[in-house]
């Protein structure tokens, strides 16, 4: 197919760039550059300078290339700052997003993957958490994912299009071939913080908390590698074979792991120790955020090739360590 890769020059958006080319498919990446990174886009691939509300680049773009498909990414993903700034995280993106899908109706496209969270699901009941839990966001992140996913059950039920919202956990890692990997500022993730403090590029790392009901006090996150999450998305396309089609999928490997841990990892595949200080709880922070994908593994033959924490601890490393300072 040809698909539109919405943010394809930020951190997720460029590894699914790759891997739509590996699988044969041909990719045109619609950025503004205002998050991503120009060389984050492979050669050759074409990069439309544009931001996702401008109608009619969007429109030209699926005319000039035939598009028949499109990985949206294009958001803000900052829960402190979405708490900060709810206005802008709406007009972001929901507004803009809903401006994206009206130029794509336009258009004719009617096959749609979305960048979801399991921020949807707020505080879960119990974990792992599955797709039939209440999705009850408690940022406006989580909410502005929620209001898309929304949207876009509506306009299947009305047979105007296809989509699949793809509900990530903590997305990780580095291409194995060093091609691409996590490049944030302002940096809130904490593997790439951990790597920074040991490599003396960032301040010592903050654990918020150690007194959560958890086995060694700190927060339990599922980390699942970005190569994973983009093998999801190109199987996702299969599925989405006629207007109505509506999927919902966790993405995660279903196997917490604490703060605590994440640090002792770094370490280990490092050979060097972690500078850190420990700090309250942050507000919302829930103790344990886990999958449970079975899901997505029956609905796209989906199974995640990156379970072990060294291994994801060790792409990211490899790509952190080969960037100058």
């Amino acid at each position: 197919m040809n698909v539109l890769v919405v943010g394809g020059a930020g951190y997720i958006g460029s590894h699914c760039v790759r891997r739509l080319l590996a699988a044969g498919h041909r990719a045109v990446v619609l950025d503004d550059l205002s998050l991503g990174h120009a060389s984050a886009v492979p050669d050759g691939t074409p990069l439309v300078r544009a931001g996702m509300d401008d109608a009619s680049a969007v429109r030209e773009t699926v005319r000039l290339h035939g598009i028949e498909a499109v990985f949206h990414f294009a958001a803000l993903a900052n829960v402190g700052e979405s708490v900060r700034e709810p206005e802008r995280y709406h007009a972001h993106n929901v507004v803009k997003t809903h401006a994206l899908l009206a130029a794509l109706e336009a258009a004719g496209v009617r096959k749609f993957v979305f960048s979801s969270t399991c921020a949807v699901y707020g505080v879960p009941p119990r974990v792992p958490i599955s797709e039939d839990m209440p999705r009850v966001p408690v940022n406006p992140y989580g909410r502005t994912k929620l209001e898309v996913e929304l949207s876009l059950e509506d306009a299947a039920r009305a047979g105007r299009l296809a989509f699949a919202a793809l509900r990530y956990f903590n997305a990780a890692g580095a291409a194995a071939d060093g091609s691409t990997g996590e490049d944030h500022e302002p940096e809130t993730h904490l593997i790439p913080l951990a790597i920074g403090a040991a490599l003396g590029r960032r301040p010592p790392l903050t654990v918020f908390g150690t007194d959560y009901p958890t086995p060694d006090g700190t927060c339990l996150r599922d980390y699942v590698h970005v190569d994973d999450l983009a093998d999801a998305h190109v199987a996702a396309l299969a599925r989405l074979d006629r207007p109505g089609v509506g999927l919902a999928l966790n993405l995660g490997t279903g196997r917490p792991h604490s703060v605590r841990e994440v640090i002792a990892s770094v370490e280990r595949v490092g050979g060097r120790p972690v500078p850190h200080a420990f700090g309250p709880r942050r507000e919302g922070d829930p103790p344990a955020l886990f999958a449970d994908a079975t899901r997505a593994r029956a609905e796209l033959g989906w199974a995640p090739r990156h379970v072990g924490l060294d291994d994801i601890v060790s792409s990211a490393w490899r790509w952190h360590i080969s960037r100058p300072r």
